[in-house]
């Protein structure tokens, strides 16, 4: 006879509710990052090369995943991809992993992003997580072996990184070697802005006194990151190799040094040394101002002659200054086109230092200067920042809150020259869609007091700017 409970779920027995067991590879996808990995949704408008730019930089990573540095015994699993901001490392990790994932040798990335949204996209939880969902994808024994971890250690998601990886990134791949000898296993694992990893507080910081905890910094928390990585890399049962691009921030330079550590890393690369940029900079704007011209239907004479070698000496290996000044022609910028360009070849930077930024920083100073009133525009551009990052919000919900006339279209009025570097919704799209930036360098430009000199907010005054607005728009909300 068959049975009265044939197909039957989540049923109640007095007061015991019965559900059947999870999918561990369910469960482990419900704590990544999903932000984080290369063709994410969230990632969509992230910077790619511009088709035949960077060919040789993308050519020399590509060759060491596949090749390595030509080593038999002993060889080096990681390399430090660096360069300051602007110099093009997210384009070129990205490219890299499309190109990686194409050809079959992507086994993992992550991408670090300090201005997201997303939490996980920002702080370390969700890394190691991450990574072992991505692998399980690699393969059929990876994901089964994975699988297995996840079930038989279903609390590993709340140990610690250097555990985690263990479990579910080591251990897997030494069963899947051990039973087919490592065959097929090879690629790379690609992590990129590692410097823009926040520190994750495991105590209250408002606690002062004898009984305070001390506070994680960003660099520890980046420094246990790279010394996960590092263990796994020394596992000889680790197929993969691990590219990692920071800034050349004091953390990455120590752990990196073969003085301090003595671990064997690849040869770092240096984009801002070993691989001059003029001449892919100048590809792209010669491309772009071939297009900006038929737009316009500009005569061929125009850009006048010598316009792209100036802007490509300003721009003095900096990619950011590039693109930015190509999005003033492609966001509908209030000056027409010629006068736009005349008054970006006029502007002139304070050179006071060798500083490679001076002409981004004098860039961003125009553009910022543009809107009818910059101090108030460097405000909601700060307040933007820190509620998108600390709290979420689409763009209609942040207008609502920072505008002082709640009949006022002020978001209009104080942004609208700033496109080129704000991310701003369509206003039939702002109460589903969040502002971004195009790039994090704005944000330390108007963090520094010696790059944005007359713009500078002190934080606390840009902490009292959101107060204000909260209880403004809490005032009004009550008549």
């Amino acid at each position: 006879m068959a049975s009265s409970f044939n197909n039957a779920h989540n049923f109640r027995i007095d007061n015991f509710i019965v559900n059947p067991l999870a999918d561990p590879l369910s469960e482990l996808k419900a704590r990544i990052a999903a932000g984080a990995i290369h063709d994410s949704a969230e990632r969509c408008d992230a910077p790619k090369c511009y088709p035949e730019t960077r060919v040789a930089v993308q050519d020399h990573l590509y060759r060491w995943i596949v090749d390595g540095d030509g080593e038999v015994e002993q060889p080096k699993k990681i390399k430090w991809v660096t360069g300051p901001a602007g110099t093009g490392k997210t384009a070129v990790m990205g490219s890299l992993a499309d190109r990686c994932a194409k050809d079959g040798l992507l086994g993992a990335t992550f991408f670090f992003a300090s201005w997201s949204a997303s939490i996980g996209r920002r702080r370390k939880t969700a890394f190691v997580a991450t990574i072992a969902h991505q692998l399980a994808q690699h393969r059929e024994d990876l994901k089964n072996a994975i699988s297995a971890v996840m079930e038989k250690n279903s609390d590993v998601l709340e140990k610690n990184l250097h555990l985690q990886m263990e479990t579910l990134v080591l251990a897997p791949l030494r069963e899947v070697v051990h039973q087919s000898e490592g065959l097929g296993l090879r690629g790379a694992i690609i992590v990129d802005g590692l410097d823009e990893c926040e520190a994750e507080q495991y105590h209250d910081t408002k606690i002062i006194g004898p009984r305070a905890a001390p506070t994680r910094t960003d660099a520890q928390d980046q420094l246990e990151i790279l010394q996960v990585l590092q263990a796994a890399s020394l596992d000889p049962c680790f197929p993969f190799r691990i590219l990692i691009a920071s800034r050349p921030e004091r953390v990455f330079r120590e752990f990196f040094d073969p003085e301090i550590n003595p671990t064997s890393f690849a040869q770092k690369l240096d984009l801002n040394v070993e691989h001059n940029a003029d001449a892919d900079i100048t590809l792209f704007l010669e491309a772009q101002f071939d297009l900006i011209r038929r737009r316009f239907n500009f005569p061929p004479s125009w850009p006048p002659p010598g316009t792209i070698r100036t802007l490509v000496e300003n721009a003095s290996g900096q990619f950011i200054y590039a693109a930015t000044v190509i999005r003033l022609f492609d966001t509908s910028h209030r000056e027409p086109p010629k006068a736009l360009l005349d008054a970006i070849l006029k502007m002139e930077a304070t050179r006071t230092t060798s500083n490679p930024l001076e002409q981004l920083d004098a860039l961003y100073m125009q553009i910022l200067e543009s809107s009818p009133d910059p101090p108030l525009s460097v405000r909601w551009i700060h307040a933007i920042d820190m509620i998108t990052r600390y709290m979420g919000g689409y763009a209609f919900n942040i207008n609502m809150l920072l505008q002082t006339d709640p009949e006022s279209n002020e978001a209009e009025h104080l942004l609208g020259t700033l496109h080129s570097l704000i991310r701003i919704p369509l206003p039939s799209d702002q109460t589903r869609t969040e502002y971004g930036f195009y790039h994090k360098s704005l944000l330390d430009f108007l963090k520094d007091p010696g790059r944005c000199g007359k713009l500078y907010v002190v934080e606390s005054e840009r902490r009292v700017f959101i107060w204000d607005a909260f209880v403004r728009y809490r005032s009004d909300a009550m008549y």
